[in-house]
This record gives structure tokens, sequence and C-alpha cells, in this order.
């Protein structure tokens, strides 16, 4: 069979992320879209690309090319997604997989006419931990659900001065620190426990009204690096924190905190299931260990060992106990799960890899706790329509 090629468009944070994942997967990168063809040519040449592309249409007309990943501002997904399933590209796509429940939809809709893999990057499944505590869901150590609890927090945007594309409504949609970190959290639950969330109740807040644009624009996370330059005062609408209590399918409860501006929390996730049987809590921060609560004898502690796993998340587990794995981990176990699924001609199986009808469900979501927020009520996630 030949080898299995990808194109990946976007050049800033996350894109060479994704060339690095994709090589490690056993996938050929046949070239780099940046904003502009000088950024396309500094990536390949940084990375070793072979092609910098001048145009998203250069990307979709290469025959090298059996895949795009798209890892480009929000506004920009639907547009790109579309194009490249109409030009018979299989596509990886960044999260949020869209800027409203009709684009994303409609995104489903076009991967199964045009019967293409069609995934979104919800890398953090990928974790050999997460997959474990999911296991443990589904053989019924844990018992029946009763409530879970978790967030996720971060400091890049902590001072005024902070800014990326993120924080403006029109680029990245009006949710963000919810749409842009707590999607990661809402996905992972969703997947370990097996349940839906059916209905929302969401408290938002923007803690920093006004921020200070550099001239010039920057990349993410690269503000932290703390650079003086002329900026603009901007008047931000997005979410720094967000609240939100969730009714899951079956009557189990849970909620969830968000912020990305909390002094020392870097790239936190942190999630605690408690079911009937035993209870589960994890760190992303350290994601080698995963804690197992009982009752009526000492608690436990796993860490990451192949030997000690169930056979699911051994199957994610690439080296040995005490050799821990990470975050750059999770996209190339991402990526082999995505490409496995092509080479087997499962582009359709909607349990192989996270799949656009999974990046729907979250944009309805969204849309559910930004109505909510709005009109101070619990929002079933039925009264959001595509």
């Amino acid at each position: 069979m030949r080898r299995q090629s990808a194109a990946v468009v976007g050049t800033g944070f996350i894109g060479p992320i994704h060339v690095e994942g994709l090589r490690r997967a056993g996938v050929r990168v046949a070239g780099v879209l940046g904003s502009t063809p000088d950024k396309s040519r500094q990536m390949a040449e940084r990375l070793d690309v072979p092609r910098a592309y001048d145009s998203f249409a250069e990307v979709l007309t290469d025959a090298n090319v059996q895949a795009v990943h798209l890892a480009t501002p929000n506004r920009l997904h639907f547009e790109q997604a579309s194009q490249a399933l109409r030009a018979g590209k299989h596509v990886l796509c960044e999260k949020p997989l869209a800027m409203t429940p009709a684009e994303s939809a409609e995104l489903v809709r076009l991967a199964k006419e045009t019967k293409r893999a069609a995934g979104v990057n919800y890398n953090i499944r990928y974790y050999p931990l997460c997959r474990e505590a999911a296991e443990r869901m589904r053989d019924g150590s844990i018992g029946a659900l009763y409530h879970v609890a978790g967030s996720y927090v971060q400091d890049w945007l902590f001072y005024p001065t902070d800014f990326n594309w993120r924080v403006l409504a029109e680029e990245g949609g009006e949710l963000r620190a919810v749409a842009d970190i707590g999607t990661h959290w809402l996905d992972l639950i969703q997947f370990i426990t097996g349940l839906h969330v059916e209905a929302v109740f969401a408290d938002l807040n923007t803690v920093l009204p006004v921020r200070q644009r550099p001239r010039g624009g920057v990349e993410t996370f690269s503000g932290k690096l703390g650079t003086a330059r002329e900026t603009d005062s901007v008047a931000i609408h997005t979410d720094d924190y967000g609240s939100i209590l969730l009714r899951f399918q079956g009557g189990a409860r849970g909620v969830l905190w968000v912020s990305q501006v909390t002094a020392g929390r870097k790239n936190c996730l942190c999630f605690e299931i408690a079911g009937s049987k035993q209870a589960l809590a994890w760190n992303s921060e350290a994601p080698n260990e995963l804690w197992i609560g009982h009752r009526d004898r000492a608690n436990e502690s796993l860490l990451r060992d192949p030997a000690l796993l169930s056979e699911e998340a051994r199957r994610y587990t690439a080296y040995p106990g005490g050799h821990n794995e990470g975050f750059a981990d999770t996209f190339k176990q991402c990526f082999r799960a995505f490409y496995d699924a092509i080479a087997a001609g499962a582009w359709d199986a909607s349990d192989a890899y996270p799949t656009f009808e999974d990046g729907h469900r979250e944009i309805v979501l969204c849309d559910a706790i930004l109505r909510s927020a709005r009109e101070e009520r619990w929002v079933k996630l039925q009264e959001i329509s595509a």
C-alpha cells in the first residue's frame, strides 16, 4: 500500500505539532501552508517539509495529498473543510469544528456524501490513562455514574497585555475559554462515561474587558515571553472564565469550570468521576497517574504501565512503565487511529476516532452554553437547532 500522505494548513502554535505527530505516526507530510507564502516557506524550511504551498487551492490540487490537517483560526474551518472534502481529501480539523451548529451539521452531511474520513483533533482522549478510565467505565468497575466534576485552567491570558486572535469574537467565535479548552474537557468526559450531556446551566465572565493588542499580531502562548511592543486598546466580549452545571443522560450530574486567567496554571485539565463502586481522578499535568478512590479499603494510585492496563488502554501506550508519555504522544496516537481507519476503509467508523459528529455535538453544546449564560436558565440541547 502507498504510504499515506498529508498536508498541514496553519503554521502557528499547533500546526508544527501536527507535523511532528504525523511523522511519528508514520504519515508522510507532503507540505505546509501558512497565512502567507513567506510563512509557508519559513515553516517548510524549519521543519524540513518538501513543499511550501502558496494557497489553499494548491493544497487541494496536490495529488500527493490524501488528507488535509486544519490548524487554522476557527472562522476558517467550515470553508476549508468543505472545500477539502469536495476535493476528495480526508480531513482532520482542530476544534471547534465550525462557528455555528448549522455549519457543523453541514460538514457532517458533506463528510457522509463524499465518503471521506472526517475527524476532529480531540487528542486528550488519547492519554493512556484516559483510555483506562473509559474502559473501567465500560466494564462496570466504576459502577453507575453519580456525578463528575472538573476543570480546565490556564494562565496564558492572565494580563491585559496578553493577546491572541482567540480573544476576538469575529475570529474565534463568541465563546472563547469554553470553546477553546472547555470543549476538550466536555468531549473527554462524554467519551469516558459514554453519556452525552442533555442540559446545561452556565455562568460566563469576561474578566478583562479591555486588552492591549500588539501591532503586528502574536502567536498563541508566545505573549508570555514578554517582549515589549506598541499596542492598541481593544474591547473584549469573549469569556475569560466560565462555570457550567451539567445534566447527563440517565440523570447523572456534573460541573465544569474553565479559566484562562488563573495564575500559575499553565495547561491543567482535571476530572473526578464518582461512581457507585469507586471514583477516578486524573490531572493532565501529571498524566501518567490515575487516582482510584475506594470507600472500604485503601485508595490506589495507578502509574501508567502497559503491563497493568486494560487491553484497550495498552493499544495507546507506546513505552514501558516509568517512561513517561505526554502531550505530543496524544497527537501521534490520535493520528494513528485516524489513518488506521482510512487504511481499513472504515472512513465512517464512529468509534475509530473523534468524528465530525463529535465535533458537531460540541458546537451544539457550546451554543446551549452561550444561550444559558445569556438567558440565565437551564437550556436543553434539544432546543438548539442546526
